[in-house]
């Protein structure tokens, strides 16, 4: 068992194998034997990068140039070339303590024995006339890489100095040194790093930022520069890198504020560098890179002895005291590929979007997208598919990536072949799952919530018929029930893949649909009717019968109606004909005839039947044949009914009632034709009236009624009915012949004379509809022996009737009368009146004055010409406004 330190120590280990990314290799610029040779006690205490130029400062006081050339190695890994060119011996006998580098003068400035002073970047010789350019009792210093002077031939500098609580600033020129600044401090300053106005100090107890410009301050923090070496760099426009308590590097801006998270290195950093976007860290035994973006630990390289780390222009260069090394970033993107190959998609995302700014816009373009689509392979084959979704969406995959991972999802016309190096590790969908078919479904389902958003976007443009065929294919697998809402709509689906895929899935009703959108109706039809017929198994509508019928209902094309409506009515004649009654002309739909239709439907009797009740009952069509020929079918289907042993008398009386309503309401069939039919059948008396009252045969309609049927009901309510459309004579005509038929004493049969049923059906008659009879004629009709009490209620409606149209005529007469009068009240006032007309006063047509007096004076008193009045005589001025018709003399 292991022990609990050893187990913590191995958590520990793969904890930090776990965060490691490979950001930097550890290259040797400069080794031991070329510096120093055989020395042992000559040691690196400063150096400085500019170019290819390298100049190391050592603790002997000497000065090393070298040449440092970047060589690739056959394997592709970077490696240099150091070749020293000079050294100089600066004969203080002290350590050179720092070096930096001003390359627009060709300068190099050495603090060595707290003198500052310049020589010669190529000869390391002191310049001629510079002997003055020294700096004394300066304890460190720093440049100005964010220059406020305008002159390019000048450096900024800020120096700090051992004996005063001061920071100086001075101008650097190619001979002479010129303090410019003097900033006091409220302690005595240890560190500096200046930007622009901007100095951040390293006191002996806090950091401070300081803008020397204006005097403004402000305090950072505490640190206590007795127990470790303050850190201050600056990494960035007005932003600096410090060295916190408790092993944090703290980012602060020129405002004191911090905008980014701090870094947890070692309690022990003796060096900090910034190589974007990774902070560099150096201790007396390790190298440690954080990320600036995440803050994480991602790289610890060992390295002893360390004493120096800068960077230089990009460039990492770190010395112990006896070599020269160089830290070389790998490629952002080969960086990238590692983390994704270790599964850390955040991270990866995380430092491919932080290098947005240090890559052209369109290659950094291509690269997100790329990191995007690999992550979100990533996620898809550990399942989450939300991540994955978006990271596809913004990645703008192509789909067919996606679809390829699923065998015989494309279709076998498509010409995509798989992005190359590959997205992921998959060689498809069985690689991924690893037979764990709950896996395979779940993917299943992503890929079909996936395509059908994408679908209908930018991201499958051009390659929709994939797409379509891939969820075609899909939807059958998982009988989803989107499969008919893909084929309903506009869809790119590929005929000759996806008829073995539904046919393999019994997704019949689905193929015609298919067929329908390819234009291939005739087919479509085909299949459905074979799965209606039972020779196909398919239970996606249990109303295809129906969906047939409105199928054909709707087609543009007649020969298929004409071809296939057949097979719907021998199905079902009353829903079958609803391909001819519920078909709506428009432009894509042709119409079709009447007449060709029942010429069509004469096999079809059922079917032709409601054909001619929906032309005749509910589109109104007032055409001869159709009218007769339902009638007809009518008579027909009555008569067949009448013929049947036993009779079904539900259904006979309905056939009757229908054929009856039919004789009663339409105006339009031959009656002759259909009374020669069914003069035959003694059972159709009531039909035969109704014919015979069509044909003004109202005495033999009457008789039929009154005599054989003995309907007295009927025979009222026949002449009510035949006299409906006409004046009131015409039902007075009737109603008289109706009396006439019951004391027609010639006609009654012996039973119906003795018991005296006609006389009172007369009795009845006109006491129910006294008001419509002539009482003068109908008195004279009756016969002499019949009681007036009978006929009391008729007698004195009649009276009734006869004294109120004579009070209503001499009301009449009144009235007009009275309105005669007054008519002629009116015109003898108008007589009355005087007509002034003189010379001055104009004709109110012409506006010319009167010169003579023959006037016509039009109502209202207005004096006109007479021939104005017989030119103008319909545009009579009595209908206007006259505003001054009198007093105009």
């Amino acid at each position: 068992m292991d022990k609990p330190w050893l187990r913590a120590l191995k958590e520990s280990v793969n904890a930090a194998v776990e965060m490691s990314v490979k950001a930097f290799e550890l290259v040797p610029a400069v080794e031991r034997e070329l510096l120093m040779g055989d020395k042992a006690r000559i040691n690196i205490e400063c150096i400085e990068c500019c170019g290819k130029h390298l100049y190391i400062g050592t603790n002997d006081c000497f000065i090393h140039h070298f040449l440092l050339e970047e060589v690739p190695s056959s394997k592709g890994k970077l490696t240099f070339l150091a070749q020293k060119l000079l050294h100089k011996y600066l004969g203080l006998k002290k350590p050179v303590a720092e070096l930096r580098a001003a390359s627009a003068l060709e300068r190099l400035m050495v603090l060595c024995d707290g003198v500052l002073f310049l020589v010669d970047m190529l000869t390391l010789e002191t310049p001629s006339g510079a002997g003055g350019a020294k700096i004394r009792g300066v304890t460190t210093f720093c440049i100005n890489e964010n220059p406020v002077n305008g002159d390019p031939f000048c450096v900024e500098m800020g120096i700090l100095s051992s004996k005063r609580r001061t920071v100086q600033i001075f101008m650097v020129y190619e001979d002479r040194v010129q303090l410019v600044k003097e900033v006091n401090t409220p302690e005595q300053p240890c560190a500096v790093s200046l930007d622009g106005y901007f100095l951040c100090l390293a006191l002996t107890t806090q950091y401070l930022i300081l803008n020397y410009n204006t005097g403004a301050n402000q305090d950072l923090f505490p640190y206590n520069s007795e127990e470790r070496k303050p850190i201050v760099k600056r990494i960035g426009r007005e932003e600096f890198l410090l060295a916190a308590p408790g092993g944090l590097g703290m980012f602060a801006n020129a405002e004191g504020v911090s905008q980014r998270a701090p870094v947890n290195w070692s309690e022990n950093v003796i060096g900090a560098a910034v190589c974007f976007p990774y902070v560099v860290a150096l201790d007396e035994s390790f190298i440690t890179v954080h990320s600036m973006l995440d803050q994480q630990l991602k790289q610890t390289l060992p390295f002893r002895n360390g004493h120096v780390l800068q960077d230089f222009e990009g460039k990492v260069i770190l010395a112990s005291t006896k070599a020269v090394y160089v830290l070389v970033p790998l490629p952002l993107e080969r960086q990238i590929q590692d983390l994704l190959a270790s599964h850390r998609v955040e991270e990866a995302l995380i430092l491919t979007e932080g290098a947005q700014r240090n890559i052209p816009k369109e290659k950094f373009q291509i690269l997100h997208k790329k990191i995007l689509q690999q992550a979100g392979f990533i996620q898809f084959g550990q399942l989450q598919f939300l991540d994955a979704k978006e990271h596809f969406r913004k990645g703008h995959l192509d789909v067919r990536e996606l679809i390829s991972l699923y065998p015989l999802l494309l279709p076998s016309s498509s010409t995509f072949t798989r992005c190359h190096p590959p997205l992921h590790e998959f060689a498809d969908l069985n690689h991924l799952a690893q037979g764990d078919q709950e896996k395979v479904q779940r993917c299943k389902q992503f890929l079909i919530s996936y395509l059908a958003e994408m679908r209908s976007t930018e991201v499958a443009n051009g390659c929709r018929e994939d797409v379509d065929t891939a969820l075609l294919k899909l939807y059958a697998e998982q009988d989803h029930e989107s499969l008919l809402d893909l084929l309903a709509s506009e869809n790119f689906c590929v005929l000759a893949d996806c008829v073995p895929w539904l046919e393999k899935y019994h997704k019949y009703f689905a193929l015609g649909l298919l067929y329908q959108y390819q234009g291939q109706d005739s087919a479509a039809l085909q299949l459905w009717m074979r799965v209606a017929d039972g020779d196909l198994q398919d239970g996606t509508r249990s109303d295809l019968d129906d969906y047939i019928t409105d199928f054909l209902c709707s087609c543009s094309s007649l020969d298929l109606v004409w071809k296939y409506a057949d097979w719907a009515l021998r199905k079902n004649p009353t829903t079958g004909v609803q391909i001819f009654t519920k078909r709506i002309p428009t432009k894509n739909q042709p119409e079709l005839k009447p007449d060709d239709v029942v010429t069509y439907l004469t096999a079809h009797r059922e079917a032709l039947l409601l054909y001619l009740e929906h032309l005749v009952l509910q589109q109104h069509i007032q055409k001869e044949t159709f009218h007769t020929h339902l009638a007809v079918l009518y008579l027909e289907r009555v008569l067949a009914l009448l013929s049947e042993t036993p009779v079904d008398e539900a259904q006979l009386s309905k056939a009757r009632e229908r054929l009856q309503a039919m004789l009663r309401e339409s105006n339009l069939y031959r009656a002759q034709y259909l009374l020669g039919k069914i003069n035959a059948c003694e059972k159709l008396l009531l039909e035969r009236a109704t014919l015979h009252g069509k044909l003004e045969e109202h005495n033999e309609a009457l008789h039929i009624l009154v005599h054989e049927l003995k309907d007295f009901p009927s025979a009222e309510a026949y002449c009510i009915w035949a006299s409906e459309s006409r004046n009131a004579a015409y039902r007075q005509k009737l109603f008289h012949l109706l009396l006439g038929v019951y004391l027609d004493s010639q006609s009654k049969p012996e039973a119906a004379r003795s018991s005296g049923e006609m006389e009172m059906a007369a009795v009845d008659l006109l006491n129910r509809y006294g008001e419509v009879f002539d009482a003068v004629q109908v008195l004279n009709m009756l016969p002499e022996g019949w009681s007036l009490q009978l006929l009391r209620p008729f007698l004195g409606r009649a009276i009734r009737a006869s004294v109120h149209a004579c009070r209503t005529s001499q009301i009449a007469l009144g009235l007009a009368h009275s309105e005669n009068l007054q008519l002629l009240h009116d015109r003898l006032k108008e007589r009355k009146k005087p007509i002034m007309v003189s010379d001055k006063k104009g004709c109110f047509m012409c506006h010319n004055t009167f010169s003579e007096p023959e006037v016509v004076c039009l109502p209202g008193g207005v004096p006109v010409h007479t021939h104005c009045v017989q030119d103008r005589i319909q545009h009579s001025p009595s209908k206007k406004h006259l505003s001054n018709s009198t007093n105009h003399t």
